[in-house]
């Protein structure tokens, strides 16, 4: 394994969560050895003093303990918003250390996520096609090859390289009109399952505060891939608390089993899975059903 990736640690207002999150971290072997950025996010205009206790609490965890063998801590004196945040943190240490990974405070890691990482972005380094690594990966019923490649990119627990953030367009309106002009929106939306062309017009009109959308878009539309673990090595946690973007009947349907042994990495050639396409279109089209039959539920509740 070549030089460790340094990692980065975006964190709010959430002490637990961040907490479980450090501590799965750490629980990673090469984290002793890693080099870790947090970024800690400042209160909004209109804070109330629980939200200023809890963001006080969340510093209060991130410098409870060296997490990685070696911390930086940047504490935002006002908030820039989740989207401003993961942008600027994510330009700023690529640019010094040429490879990166990211997570967020609601990222449970397997303890070897940090290996996969950083072999796998050892192993597709000079791969031109290839956007990100990412750890993980949806709960679907097929079982998957242990690594796979997906067009476009993704945002729950990766990793990229500076050649390719370089691609990342911050204008999603460019993003939603290029895809229109290719014919690529029913391609975009994984066969129209998953509406990601709505986040994207949500995300234009200020409606969302979604950076992942735009990586998303911006690596599908240079026709790169992301690689994905065949079984998750990340369980997101954001639904037991603030969540900026998901709610517990969310967590529910994107819970998975994280993996209980490493990843198998074997090069492969940087083209989309057509069993990995097909098997995320199968699992957006029952968390579909899924999200009707909660809100029937709630409607007859009420």
């Amino acid at each position: 394994m070549g030089t460790l990736a340094p990692i980065i640690f975006m964190a709010y207002k959430r002490p637990e969560v961040a907490r479980q999150a450090l501590e799965s971290l750490a629980a990673n072997p090469e984290a002793a050895e890693s080099e870790l950025y947090v970024f800690a996010d400042g209160p909004k205009a209109d804070a109330t003093e629980a939200d200023l206790e809890n963001i006080a609490a969340t510093r209060a965890v991130i410098r409870s303990r060296n997490w990685c063998g070696k911390v930086h801590i940047a504490e935002r004196v006002q908030n820039m918003g989740l989207a401003n945040s993961v942008i600027a943190a994510v330009t700023d240490v690529v640019a010094k250390h040429g490879k990166v990974i990211v997570m967020e405070d609601d990222l449970v890691l397997a303890p070897f996520f940090l290996k996969y990482m950083n072999e796998a972005l050892d192993m597709y380094e000079d791969e031109p096609l290839v956007a990100s690594i990412h750890g993980y990966i949806y709960p679907v019923k097929e079982k998957l090859p242990d690594t796979f490649f997906i067009r476009g990119a993704d945002c729950w627990g990766w990793a990229t390289w500076s050649r390719a953030w370089k691609q990342f367009e911050p204008d999603g309106k460019k993003l939603y009109d290029s895809i229109r002009l290719k014919g690529e929106s029913s391609a975009f939306n994984f066969g129209d399952t998953f509406d990601y062309m709505k986040m994207l017009r949500k995300q234009i009109a200020g409606k969302n505060d979604s950076w992942a959308i735009r990586w998303n878009a911006s690596a599908f539309l240079k026709n790169m891939v992301t690689l994905y673990p065949g079984t998750s090595l990340v369980q997101n946690i954001g639904a037991v608390s603030d969540a900026t973007h998901m709610d517990v009947a969310d967590g529910e349907l994107y819970e998975v089993k994280v993996a209980t042994t490493p990843v198998k990495l074997v090069k492969q050639p940087p083209v989309a899975s057509q069993q990995g396409t097909e098997a995320f279109a199968a699992y957006f089209r029952t968390i579909r059903k899924g999200f009707f039959e909660k809100l029937i539920k709630v409607i007859k509740r009420k």
